[in-house]
């Protein structure tokens, strides 16, 4: 408890010093701020999260969002809605494996294209993080962090990739692949007809399969001496993980 105590002081004292600075870099570097050794000051404890957590965004944006980012990853491959799921057994039932294959596929690469736009919108929230929230996340659980954008990124990664899922959904071939499927299904006699919402699945399942990624960087950095691959996110994660201790 005196550890968080003495950690949230020294953050309220460097208030003036930390919204004076406009990178990541600048907070770091400038004047001297980086310590030798020791307990690190209020601006490397606030520098250093703040570059962990957007080494981790990029890093696991980029990761998703190449080709078969989801698709090849079993942590986050989408597969066919669940209100769905016994469409996909009956078709492939009959022989129609290539067309639910498609169907996943090109939900996959909705989802990979979509994501590429998630860096600014995880960037922005970065820059505003409070010092509260430094203090709590780098004290906190192993995916405080992840919590964190997921409270303030959700929103606003829903509306941005609606329309851009919407759009790819076309482009390669998702629509025109699920169309085919529904119709085969509801013509097999005796069958309930459905219908499920392909676009807004696809999105949550896209902003889904980025927070796995982003929890998984996270856990890394905080876990793995190795991953610290600055000397200010060594000094400042070992700092956190010996206070942590003590607590």
């Amino acid at each position: 408890m005196k550890a968080r105590t003495s950690i949230l002081s020294i953050f309220l004292g460097m208030t003036i010093l930390l919204s004076s600075c406009d990178t990541l870099q600048q907070v770091a570097n400038e004047g001297g701020i980086l310590s030798n050794g020791g307990t690190p000051t209020a601006a490397e404890m606030s520098s250093g999260l703040k570059q962990a957590l957007q080494i981790g965004l990029q890093d696991g944006v980029k990761q998703v969002s190449a080709v078969d980012g989801f698709f090849k990853n079993p942590l986050i491959k989408i597969a066919f809605p669940p209100d769905a799921q016994k469409v996909e057994s009956a078709l492939r039932s009959i022989g129609l494996n290539q067309l639910c294959d498609n169907v996943t596929l090109s939900l996959n690469r909705a989802a990979e294209n979509a994501s590429k736009e998630a860096t600014t919108i995880f960037l922005n929230a970065l820059k505003q993080m409070s010092f509260q929230d430094v203090t709590q996340i780098l004290l906190g659980p192993d995916t405080a962090a992840t919590g964190y954008f997921k409270r303030v990124t959700t929103s606003q990664l829903k509306a941005k990739f609606e329309p851009i899922v919407a759009n790819n959904l076309g482009k390669v071939g998702a629509t025109r692949y699920w169309s085919d499927v529904m119709t085969k299904y509801n013509s097999i006699p005796l069958v309930k007809p459905i219908n499920p919402d392909l676009n807004d699945y696809v999105t949550q399942q896209a902003i889904n399969g980025l927070f796995v990624m982003i929890a998984g960087k996270e856990k890394q950095i905080r876990q793995n001496i190795s991953a610290r691959t600055t000397p200010l996110l060594q000094k400042v994660f070992g700092y956190a993980a010996q206070q942590k201790g003590k607590g």
